[in-house]
């Protein structure tokens, strides 16, 4: 009989896929930095323009990562930026971005990551944002907070957007006026903010509070989905990203923020 799961009562089957993607990530860190160490000798592919890019790392990368969890939960589905999606005979489908950040990534800059999350239902439940470079693993499990490295952390506690740096983003799935304004009304607020190539990784550091929050008017959820889990489990404010009409596979904005900030970036970008 095929399981459904209850993200209610399951919590032993959600805690398996935990410890067990957890190690299959670090596992595809591990690969992915071998492919990086020698990024010049890879093939390189151009999707939607010259900065949108998709290595040989990339499919590799989300082909262990596919393998190795189907290892252990056959039944399970799979959501990924570069292999699609494949519904599971469950309910539960692992949303997949094998290397965030790939412009970074074959530029030689460090700022990419893996970024792992499982949903149950329409409910998402784990969220997995490594940075091999630094070593560091951001991870969360509903009902169990937000760790780095198994370090506990927070979600800013700023009450004002002048007071830390905001994380933005932006693609040209979207024109430069979906985002300027937010710019504008930022710095006339004595705001900053960096933008670093990857939205799980400053999605990751809103998670652990060094970021006060992150915006982007569209994003892919394979791009966010890990860091919804991880700001959430942090005590952090997310926007209601999933209740997007196609969302899942079709991408929408995303906003995050510290507690007390969540408010104002909400009404400076008009993501609820």
């Amino acid at each position: 009989m095929t399981e459904v799961l209850n993200t209610g009562t399951d919590h032993a089957a959600i805690a398996a896929r935990f410890e067990h993607a957890k190690a299959v990530v670090r596992e595809a860190g591990k690969i992915a930095m071998d492919y990086y160490r020698k990024v010049d000798e890879l093939v390189v592919e151009t999707k939607a323009n010259a900065l949108d890019v998709v290595s040989i790392a990339d499919k590799k990368v989300e082909e262990v990562i596919r393998k190795r969890i189907a290892d252990a939960f056959p039944d399970d589905g799979y959501l990924g930026e570069e292999m699609g999606i494949a519904r599971g005979k469950n309910n539960c489908l692992w949303v997949i971005d094998p290397i965030d950040g790939t412009a970074c990534f074959v530029n030689k800059m460090p700022t990419w990551v893996i970024s792992v999350a499982l949903m149950v239902g329409d409910e998402a439940v784990i969220g997995l944002v490594y940075e091999p470079n630094g070593d560091e693993f951001f991870a969360a499990m509903t009902g169990h907070g937000s760790t780095v490295n198994d370090v506990p952390v927070r979600a800013s506690q700023i009450d004002s957007v002048d007071a830390g740096v905001m994380g933005v983003g932006m693609s040209h799935r979207v024109g430069s006026a979906a985002l300027i304004p937010f710019l504008t009304d930022l710095i006339d607020r004595q705001g900053m903010f960096i933008r670093n190539g990857s939205c799980a990784l400053m999605m990751a550091y809103a998670s652990a509070g060094r970021l006060i929050g992150y915006f982007e008017p569209h994003i892919n959820s394979w791009d966010c989905m890990a860091g919804i889990v991880l700001m959430n489990e942090a005590g952090g404010w997310c926007s209601n990203f999933l209740r997007v009409p196609g969302s899942l596979e079709n991408g929408a904005p995303i906003l995050v923020g510290g507690p007390n900030v969540a408010a104002e970036l909400s009404a400076m970008t008009g993501v609820k």
